[in-house]
């Protein structure tokens, strides 16, 4: 079409000349002013065609073709590429932590597009991105400038990554899973946000995302489209309503009946703490006014919680509210700041342990990070990653045992034991998250830690998920702690829930209560905004 602002005709890509396709023969179009969702189960080839738009990947190799007002994209020069990327089209990736630089400030990263791509000075720059920052719901803008990335929440560094991509004021916009680690307050305020920036600009916008009703609020307007992709092929694609009104094809309709549904475990009877925590709080040392002072800031108060064998805990907040700092000071897995509290873990002081006691008692406790990417290694294979808490917990195990084991622990969560010499920059986020989830199962902890298990993950593989980790917990008495943005899985999955905000505790109780009849202010508009 000749108005068409991006075009793709017949795109395959793949990864090595012998390789199956990923993605085979996709043909869209994007115009000016126009918001276009793709949609599809993980490991469908949804963010390798949206990076193979600004050619991202040098390994892949693709035939047919993509062209940006005209000019092709497929195979173009680095001189081309380098004026396209961030100043006409820009990327929000799916994973911030490995997207951002680690050794750059929040401030210098933003800065740098402004600097280079917009001709701003230094002082305009440090200005603009800090404006940027609070239309992204950060409140405390001229502070995270200075921040390192690993110095924020998941939710902060994906809206720090959404600033970025706004920087440059391109012309099209592709969010691949823009709100994956958000609450569902934040999520609304970037859904609001990205949408009100599209109206103002006439930008066209690409959104890769597993939530269909992220879809349907994003994209409702006339003329907005989505796409539907399973295995590498548009099975079907049409305006917004029309589609979710009335899907044509099987995979479609599948994907618009799946929901999580309550799958906990009956409640099991009182017996003594697996888990006890005392008063656990945290906090981080800043500078003073003078280079040898230093000032604590707490940001976890004094907490108190317990965890019974068979039972799941929720804890549910926003993005920076503490819930990921709970987790890590739990499991003393915080370096820097100081922890405060008493951790029993099966009637013993887990936190007064160190050495090898330690090690020992950490194979009862495991933890699912939120950021599978940032948490694999790219230089072990998938078998290396998965049965490595063999080599330190059973070293008698031979290695074909342990290949053996890491086969069946990657069937559990629903992955092909063939995948097992890939590596993990060859899977999907999805498939990343089930990688993680396998690693912490293999050595049979009695209590594992969820931060975030399913938020890359599609409707379906989610359900599955969700299904894989009841049935688990009914057969091995396993205990959960969830942390999760996303109330219809804590719904599905959790037995009680601690509401935080701010790390402070604004409610807990049995999940049944809570949500049928919250006392605070803060869950009630939580649970009025998952609602919506």
């Amino acid at each position: 079409m000749s108005d068409a602002l991006l075009q793709l005709q017949n795109l395959t890509l793949r990864f090595g000349a012998q390789a199956e396709p990923v993605v085979r023969e996709v043909n869209l179009t994007l115009k000016a002013g126009e918001k276009l969702a793709l949609v599809g189960e993980s490991g469908s080839g949804k963010s390798v065609l949206a990076r193979s738009i600004l050619q991202l990947d040098r390994h892949v190799l693709g035939s047919g073709a993509i062209q940006y007002a005209g000019q092709e994209l497929l195979g173009a020069p680095n001189a081309l590429l380098r004026e396209i990327r961030g100043r006409r089209i820009a990327m929000i990736f799916q994973e911030p932590m490995t997207a951002l630089n680690p050794l750059q400030t929040v401030g210098q990263q933003i800065s740098e597009i402004l600097l280079m791509s917009m001709g701003y000075s230094t002082k305009t720059a440090n200005q603009r991105a800090i404006e940027l920052l609070l239309r992204t719901g950060i409140s405390d803008a001229a502070d995270k400038l200075n921040r390192f990335p690993h110095q924020l929440s998941g939710g902060q560094r994906q809206r720090v990554m959404i600033a970025m991509a706004l920087a440059g004021e391109p012309e099209i916009l592709i969010a691949d899973e823009p709100t994956t680690a958000l609450d569902v307050t934040v999520q609304a305020q970037i859904l609001t946000l990205l949408a009100d920036i599209q109206r103002e600009r006439n930008m066209a916008v690409l959104l890769i995302s597993h939530d269909l009703n992220l879809v349907r609020r994003f994209c409702n307007q006339e003329g907005d489209h989505v796409a539907v992709m399973q295995r590498g092929q548009i099975v079907e694609y049409g305006p917004t309503e029309a589609l979710f009104a009335a899907p044509q094809h099987h995979y479609t309709q599948t994907l618009l009946a799946a929901r999580p549904q309550r799958m906990a475990a009956l409640q099991p009877a009182p017996q003594p703490a697996s888990l006890l925590v005392r008063q656990l709080s945290h906090a981080y040392s800043q500078a003073g006014r003078y280079f040898w002072q230093k000032a604590w800031v707490t940001v976890l108060q004094p907490i108190d919680l317990t965890l019974q064998a068979g039972e799941t805990l929720a804890v549910v907040g926003e993005s920076g509210s503490g819930k990921t700092t709970l987790v890590l000071s739990l499991l003393r897995l915080l370096q820097a700041g100081r922890t405060g509290g008493e951790v029993d873990l099966n009637g013993e002081r887990f936190d007064a342990l160190s050495g090898d006691a330690l090690r020992t008692a950490r194979r009862e406790i495991q933890i699912v990070f939120q950021d599978p990417f940032a948490a694999l290694s790219p230089r072990m294979s998938v078998a290396e990653i998965v049965a490595e808490g063999l080599r330190v917990h059973q070293p008698t195990l031979s290695a074909s045992e342990r290949r053996q084991r890491a086969a069946q622990a990657l069937l559990e969560v629903g992955l092909s034991a063939e995948m097992m010499d890939r590596f993990p920059h060859e899977f999907s986020g999805g498939q990343r998250q089930r990688i993680a989830i396998a690693r912490a199962l293999i050595i049979s902890p009695r209590i594992l830690i969820l931060d975030e298990p399913t938020s890359a993950l599609d409707a379906t593989i989610q359900q599955q998920i969700l299904q894989l980790l009841a049935d688990l917990q009914r057969q091995r008495g396993l205990s959960y702690i969830l942390v999760s943005h996303d109330l219809a899985v804590v719904r599905a999955m959790a037995h009680r829930v601690i509401v935080l905000r701010a790390g402070v505790v604004q409610e807990q109780g049995e999940i049944d209560a809570v949500f049928q009849q919250p006392q605070s202010v803060y869950t009630q508009q939580l649970l009025s905004v998952a609602i919506e």
